[in-house]
């Protein structure tokens, strides 16, 4: 066994899950997947939080495994009560962390008297779909439950994520009230998780669909419909054989005109995950919500991931936060 497969199975090991001899999870009966880390850090250096004065870091908001933990971070300054940034990260749905390169884009909020939360979630490799909506969801009502303790507005709360942490901002934001998507043991079983405004980045949307956008774009990308997709492992079946599990993951599904506003961007040279992905969920939630309430933008030339600095330069930014701002009055 190699040396990244024995550390990929200790790691589970520690949060107690039944693995395969090859470290994958026993209810898997596919490939051995391998995908991007999910250590602190392992994805890029966190943003420097020394200057912060108030911080909580490994909040837990369930108790299920390890992973269901946040930071919070409130400003030095502004206006109480914060609107809230809860950032959820990407990484396939297999890796990635809370504090890492991702972070760095949201964490600008708290010079504009944001607070900024920063969630872990249940990977596939602990546990399968829909583990890590149910604790998106769970981190979001314990946020609520807890804003008069944290000085948080539960009223200007905006999702944050680029790819899988796009996909889960755009899903919670659209289905507050579906509680299909819910665990209700994970805690806080009456508090509706909704949210004001989602900025999603480079996230898939519609699973199935992916590789047939790729033909229509002419572009040879990642697979997603294979039996050793990373998405094929987070359902822990080929997708193609269980769309009625695979519908429940497409926000597509759950767009009702009481959807929260939304910041949407792609880039045109993504071969991890379809520009059209953006696109088409942006067409489907402005054909409810209207034009006014949703920003669809190709970042010409872009490729996908944080890495991608042209998301993460100040411009765009600013345009992010404007969006924000003058949609929910903030400015104000």
């Amino acid at each position: 066994m190699k040396l990244k497969d024995k550390l990929i199975g200790i790691s589970l090991f520690m949060f107690g899950i039944n693995l395969q001899a090859n470290g994958m999870p026993k209810d898997w009966n596919g490939p051995v997947i391998q995908g991007p880390p999910s250590g602190e850090g392992m994805l890029g250096k966190g943003p420097s939080r020394e200057n912060i004065k108030t911080k909580f870091i490994d909040l837990a908001y369930a108790t299920k495994s390890e992973r269901q933990k946040l930071d919070l971070y409130l400003p030095n300054s502004g206006n109480k009560p914060y609107p809230l940034i809860i950032h959820i990260h990407g990484g396939a749905f297999f890796g990635g962390n809370k504090y890492d390169e991702q972070l760095v884009p949201m964490f600008s909020g708290l010079d504009r008297g944001y607070a900024v939360a920063s969630i872990n979630y249940r990977l596939s490799s602990e546990a399968k779909w829909p583990a890590q909506i149910n604790d998106v969801k769970a981190a979001i009502k314990y946020l609520k439950a807890n804003a008069d303790k944290y000085n948080i507005d539960s009223n200007k709360i905006i999702l944050w994520g680029g790819s899988a942490g796009g996909h889960l901002s755009a899903l919670a934001g659209v289905s507050p009230t579906v509680k299909e998507l819910e665990d209700p043991s994970l805690g806080y079983p009456d508090i509706i998780p909704n949210v004001a405004a989602v900025v999603d980045w480079f996230g898939p949307i519609d699973f199935l669909a992916m590789d047939e956008q790729w033909k229509i774009l002419g572009i040879n990308g990642e697979k997603h419909s294979t039996p050793d997709s990373f998405e094929s492992f987070l359902m822990r079946e080929q997708i193609t054989k269980i769309p009625d599990l695979v519908k429940t993951s497409n926000p597509e599904n759950y767009i009702t005109k009481d959807a929260p506003v939304f910041f949407i961007q792609h880039g045109t040279a993504d071969k991890i995950i379809p520009a059209l992905q953006g696109k088409n969920f942006s067409d489907k939630l402005i054909s409810v919500i209207g034009k006014e309430k949703v920003f669809f933008e190709y970042l010409e030339g872009a490729n996908h991931g944080h890495e991608e600095k042209m998301f993460s330069t100040q411009e765009n930014i600013d345009k992010v936060f404007k969006f924000i701002e003058v949609q929910l009055d903030m400015n104000k």
